[in-house]
């Protein structure tokens, strides 16, 4: 019966039916020997056992040819020993692919923090950069509009300035980009309507980009409000898009969408500068060119870009990425050739309703006074050019050159109305100390603070402190007067 139900499933099936056939004659034998006490019949029994001898030779000739293979068949004690062998083998292998995964997951990692401790010092160098810059940038500007104004009626000496004035107004564009990706820049954040400034943008790019751009705004309806300086996002769509122009040059599609996401840990795993949480996206999409994957980490560095020479600075992403990172958000981009590109800002939520703007009511630009302006800056150049320019505004003027000389003052019986400082300073003390000991002897003592890279002194967390007025270089006469009423005023 098991030959016959499995006869094609069994292994040497014809020394098995042979051994089968000679079992039941065997048995036969013994039924015949019972029928023997009864009826006797010698030519049977000699025919069945001449049956088994037969079969029992055919038996032993196969068996003896099968011997060779049934030595080498495995028996169930081998069988399990090879298959411990072969679970520890497998086990091995899973061992050694997690060990690879791993060292992956770990040269990834280095490679994110080499890039973030390379971006760290590239924000360093730009940051020192930009203060010295801003401090001659502040002059030039100062006096070249001092000179303008005075050569306004000859048309010629008036377009040599007009065009120094305009290189001294994009050095000073760069230094903000500069600022902005060491995240030195003083921010001003606050609860922000981000579809009200999506749709804002899209209004005014509509005639940078031209006809040939689409605009298509994707805003989600409960987007909620972004803790970020408003002015600053709005300059950091403008630059996403102008460079999205830049990859679309015979037309395309902008797209801005809004909405709310919640980043979890394991996105975070695989983007150590990303933190878990509930963030506002804001995603910049163009139907452009794109960007190589060998060349997608470097695009945030300053002065690199992919466009061809003279037509671009290679700062508009880099100041993009250090404003949201100061503002403690994060940044993505994805990309592919020949698909486009898209920008992802990540802002961080903010816990109050949207603020409304407050209605510009500006005082007339030139506003003078007769008070009396202690003046603080270690750059003579700056120092010299500040007191001439105040003094012009009508007021009286005192001059030091660090922390020291200005506290010398402080103490001597001379008025002093406002101390008007700059952040960074010698002497031992920065701008914000020293104001706060001439404020301590100088009880109402009112302070105007300028700098062109203000570090920690008067910044936390990214944001201007509340009490504090920042006049940021370079700056023209105008702002400098309107700044000191406001801070004499105040």
């Amino acid at each position: 019966m098991y030959l016959w139900r499995r006869w094609k499933e069994v292994m040497f099936r014809g020394a098995l039916a042979a051994l089968g056939v000679f079992v039941a004659l065997f048995g036969l034998t013994r039924l015949l020997a019972i029928l023997d006490l009864w009826i006797s019949d010698p030519r049977v029994e000699s025919l069945v056992y001449a049956l088994l001898a037969l079969i029992s030779v055919v038996v032993i000739v196969a068996m003896v040819r099968m011997l060779r293979q049934i030595l080498v068949l495995p028996t169930r004690i081998v069988l399990q020993k090879a298959y411990e062998r072969l679970e520890e083998e497998i086990r091995q292998r899973r061992a050694a692919e997690a060990m690879v995964q791993r060292f992956q997951e770990i040269e990834a990692n280095e490679a994110q923090v080499r890039q973030a401790q390379k971006m760290e010092a590239i924000g360093q160098l730009t940051g020192g950069v930009a203060h010295d810059f801003n401090n001659i940038l502040t002059v030039i500007t100062g006096t070249i509009e001092i000179l303008a104004d005075a050569v306004k009626d000859k048309p010629q000496l008036a377009g040599i300035a007009g065009m120094i004035s305009a290189a001294a107004e994009r050095g000073a564009d760069l230094t903000r980009h500069l600022l902005a990706f060491s995240r030195r820049q003083p921010l001003q954040p606050r609860a922000t309507d981000v579809n009200a400034l999506v749709v804002d943008a899209a209004r005014l790019l509509r005639p940078t980009l031209g006809e040939q751009i689409e605009i298509e705004s994707m805003l989600s309806h409960d987007s909620a409000p972004a803790l970020i300086d408003p002015s600053q996002l709005s300059t950091a769509i403008l630059n996403l898009a102008l460079n999205a122009r830049d990859a679309m040059p015979d037309g395309g599609k902008l797209t801005l969408e809004t909405k709310n996401v919640t980043l979890d840990e394991d996105y975070a795993q695989l983007n150590r500068e990303a933190k878990p949480g509930s963030y506002v996206l804001i995603a910049v999409s163009d139907t452009g060119e794109g960007i190589a994957a060998q060349l997608i980490d470097k695009v945030f560095e300053p002065f690199f870009t992919t466009k061809d020479v003279g037509k671009g600075s290679g700062l508009g992403l880099s100041m993009v990425y250090g404003f949201v990172k100061q503002s403690n958000g994060h940044v993505k981009i994805y990309s592919e050739q020949g698909h486009g590109t898209t920008v992802k800002l990540y802002l961080p939520r903010a816990t109050s309703a949207p603020e409304a703007v407050v209605a510009d009511t500006t005082r007339p630009a030139m506003a003078r006074g007769d008070e009396t302006i202690l003046i603080v800056e270690d750059d003579a150049l700056v120092r010299d050019y500040v007191v001439a320019q105040v003094r012009r505004l009508g007021y009286r003027t005192l001059a030091a050159s660090n922390a020291a000389e200005g506290l010398a003052l402080i103490d001597a019986k001379e008025r002093i109305d406002l101390l008007f400082t700059d952040v960074i300073i010698p002497g031992g003390m920065n701008g914000r100390q020293l104001a706060i000991e001439a404020e301590r002897r100088r009880p109402g003592l009112k302070v105007l603070y300028t700098s062109g890279y203000t570090e920690n002194a008067i910044v936390h967390h990214g944001r201007l402190d509340a009490d504090v007025l920042l006049l940021a270089k370079p700056y023209v006469s105008a702002d400098l007067a309107r700044m000191i009423r406001t801070a004499l005023e105040a």
